[in-house]
């Protein structure tokens, strides 16, 4: 009889946990998959395509229904988990209901912040991190409104292009001095919020946000040193908090995150957890690809076989605002690395590789990101590159030929 698993959440990290199980233990487990969002798990990071119309939001959807039911798996979706009881090995969710399961997976991911500031509260604040964000994004867009983004990280940018794209007139307020400041060097983060700025969003860096006017909806953003911005909707997209509360309520530590060992279990038996609501090692990356290999790892684990995870080499690899953005490893160039750079304004491209020791050890990338793949595998494989050094910038399709001359 098939032991059952229970995964908490019915996104990206849940989605490719089902994945890897159907490779390595098919049948053996009886899994149900609860999720609160009212649909089948979908790639999150199109959100911001679906809102600037370029992609239809079923077409972001991971897998489709007839996937799952052939592995065999029950979806419960639009369901919130609300409480588990570990000593009867018991998921409680709306309406009473329960389910038993011998192991269990916490994919809970995270929720976005929102600034504790005068008029938070008012009607017109809104987040962008789900399909349903999206939805009202949409309707502000179709109304041409004015719209403030707080937040120059990944998120903010996108939700202000896909705004931007969608007919809105957008303003993006951003704390730091540089946009995707976690990401991007400083010249990388200027060539960038150029390349935005063309698209027609207004960009106002070391900007604090002291509140948000209006009686009871949106009117205008002030900021710290007085300067005022006329809006009828604010987005707040300044971070995500990881969702632990299922897991502190049942007496499961929890730091940041969920705190996990190296094969990704909690601090109670055969309770799990992986993705955004996951801490390791002191690290909680709220990224897709830790989530990823974290996925594969418990996989191996569930299935009874030889894994441990490590922790992961940090990369972004994306769109930004519709600009290709990548960088990976050692960014700024610790003490006794030796930086390369490519810096071409006018077409928009800048690259940055990072040596040390003989191998490549961290790169930036805007514009072109045609190599990131390439350049991110010599990063995590710590492979020698002195006999392509001098071609590496050039991109793979040079070094590979000028190593095999």
């Amino acid at each position: 009889m098939s032991e059952p698993l229970v995964v908490v959440g019915n996104g990206m990290a849940a989605a490719r946990l089902v994945d890897e199980l159907a490779k390595v233990a098919l049948g053996r487990y009886a899994i149900a998959v609860i999720g609160d969002e009212p649909r089948l798990a979908y790639n999150r990071v199109l959100l911001s395509s679906v809102l600037a119309g370029e992609t239809a939001s079923h077409d972001i959807e991971l897998k489709p229904a007839a996937w799952w039911r052939d592995r065999g798996v029950t979806l419960k979706y639009g369901c919130a988990a609300t409480e588990i009881d570990i000593g009867r090995r018991e998921l409680k969710i709306a309406n009473e209901e329960s389910i038993a399961f011998s192991r269990l997976v916490l994919a809970t991911g995270s929720t976005p912040l929102r600034l504790n500031v005068p008029g938070a509260d008012l009607a017109g604040v809104h987040t962008f991190r789900d399909s349903r964000d999206v939805d009202l994004l949409l309707s502000l867009a179709a109304q041409r409104k004015r719209v403030v983004v707080v937040g120059g990280g990944l998120l903010g940018l996108e939700a202000a292009y896909g705004l931007a794209k969608a007919g809105a007139s957008v303003t993006l307020l951003h704390l730091m001095d540089r946009l995707m400041e976690r990401q991007l060097d400083r010249p990388a983060a200027k060539l960038l919020k150029s390349l935005v700025e063309r698209k027609g969003i207004r960009i106002l860096l070391e900007a604090n946000t002291a509140r948000i006017h209006g009686e009871t909806h949106v009117r205008a953003v002030e900021l710290t040193d007085g300067r005022r911005i006329d809006a009828d909707a604010v987005i707040f997209a300044a971070g995500i908090r990881p969702n632990v509360a299922l897991a502190k309520d049942a007496g499961i530590p929890v730091n940041r995150g969920i705190v996990v060992d190296d094969v990704m279990q909690s601090g109670a038996p055969e309770i799990y957890a992986l993705g955004e609501c996951a801490e390791h090692r002191g690290i909680c990356y709220g990224l897709v690809e830790p989530a990823y290999e974290q996925a594969r790892v418990l996989a191996r684990h569930l299935a009874d076989e030889a894994a441990a995870y490590g922790g992961s080499v940090v990369a972004t690899n994306l769109k930004v605002s519709g600009v290709g953005v990548f960088s990976a490893g050692d960014l700024m160039g610790a003490e006794g690395s030796e930086t390369i750079l490519l810096n071409d304004v006018t077409q928009g491209i800048y690259k940055k590789l990072v040596i040390s020791q003989g191998r490549l050890t961290g790169a930036v990338l805007v514009g072109d990101v045609a190599d990131a793949l390439w350049y991110l595998e010599l990063i995590r494989n710590r492979q020698p590159i002195a006999r392509i050094r001098s071609e590496m910038m050039f991109g793979r399709a040079l070094a590979v030929r000028s190593e095999a001359a």
